[in-house]
């Protein structure tokens, strides 16, 4: 395996690992993020992430594309929870309610990081200390993010924390695929298959409504493989509301090392199979309508990727049956995702 370092300006760091068989995962101290991953296919590599090629374009364009998102990912309903009896009121910053834990969030942060190196397997450690009343949350955080990539073709994601007072913590990945690596082109002829009976409607600001409605008998049924055209074409409301998905999934088995989700390209020459011990799986199909950046000199198009974030539902503040994010003084959190490729 290689692993090579340059600037990637502001002065910012991108990391690049290389396996044995040719893949390439590229990394960031800026947000702790995924830049790129490119895969040998019949006609070279294929770049299957959205990214862009400069820290800055990060910072100017948009700061969430591949980063890690926190301290909660997702939307508080009003910047508002309870942890026992206490109330909090955190930072509001997309409306009426808190998106991704305020802003700055982790994304536009510097993070500090060490490469282990390995014969089969490297890593790139990224560490973030978050203060006390940071955006409003309460305990002073302490949070390791780990990129681990081998010569399986597996990117292992782990993602730790404490904190030295009750708090909430539900982080995720904002990584997005666009398997046939043309940021130009659809996913609508890209095959899905996710193991959910149940998933998470929405009212119109983009808030869980609380329900876990059964994907039986709508298009959000992907227990089957199936192309996304299907969704995109459909008239269901809750495809209507958001002009595609961008809606948490419940998780039948979570389980590390379980399939939970697969990504197919068009093509077939590329595959992504996803396994977490989340609970839930925050799907968004890069609804962007016209307003989409430039990405590596070419317009992204609307529908152009989709994200596969782990982490427990958002809304879990507010529907203790949607997952338990409070993390408590002095345990650690611990979250593992695995991303197969191909």
């Amino acid at each position: 395996m290689q692993i090579t370092t340059k600037d990637f300006g502001n002065d910012y760091s991108l990391i690049t690992i290389t396996n044995d068989n040719g893949f390439e995962l590229s990394l960031t101290d800026l947000g702790a993020r995924i830049v790129s991953l490119k895969v040998p296919v019949s006609t070279g590599k294929r770049e299957i992430v959205l990214g862009f090629d400069s820290a800055s374009e990060y910072l100017q364009k948009d700061s969430f594309i591949g980063a890690s998102i926190g301290r909660v990912a997702g939307r508080i309903k009003d910047g508002k929870f309870n942890i026992d009896d206490q109330s909090y009121q955190v930072q509001i910053n997309e409306g009426t309610n808190t998106l991704h834990g305020g802003t700055p969030g982790f994304d536009t942060k510097k993070w500090a990081y060490k490469i282990v190196e390995g014969q089969n397997e490297s890593s790139v450690i990224f560490h973030l200390d978050s203060p006390e009343g940071e955006h409003g949350f309460p305990g002073n955080m302490s949070i390791d993010v780990t990129y681990t990539f081998n010569n399986d073709n597996i990117w292992h994601l782990e993602t730790t924390a404490k904190t030295d007072k009750d708090t909430l913590y539900n982080p995720t990945n904002h990584v997005y695929f666009n398997v046939m690596g043309d940021v130009t082109e659809t996913i609508d002829d890209n095959s899905l298959q996710v193991d959910s009976d149940y998933f998470a409607p929405l009212q119109p600001n983009s808030i869980p409504t609380g329900e876990k409605m059964a994907v039986d008998g709508t298009p959000y049924d992907f227990r089957q493989a199936k192309t996304l055209r299907e969704v995109f074409s459909s008239d269901f409301a809750q495809k209507n509301q958001v002009n595609g998905i961008d809606h948490p999934f419940f998780l039948n088995n979570p389980m590390v090392g379980k399939e939970s989700a697969k990504l197919v390209s068009a093509d077939k020459e590329v595959s992504v199979s996803v396994s977490t011990d989340a609970t839930s799986l925050v799907m968004f199909t890069a609804n962007f309508g016209d307003d989409t950046p430039i990405m590596h000199g070419k317009k992204l198009a609307n529908h152009a990727a989709i994200t596969f974030e782990t982490q427990a539902a958002p809304g879990s503040e507010r529907f203790p049956e949607f997952g338990d994010i409070v993390l408590r003084a002095g345990d650690t959190y611990k979250t593992v995702t695995e991303f197969k490729l191909n």
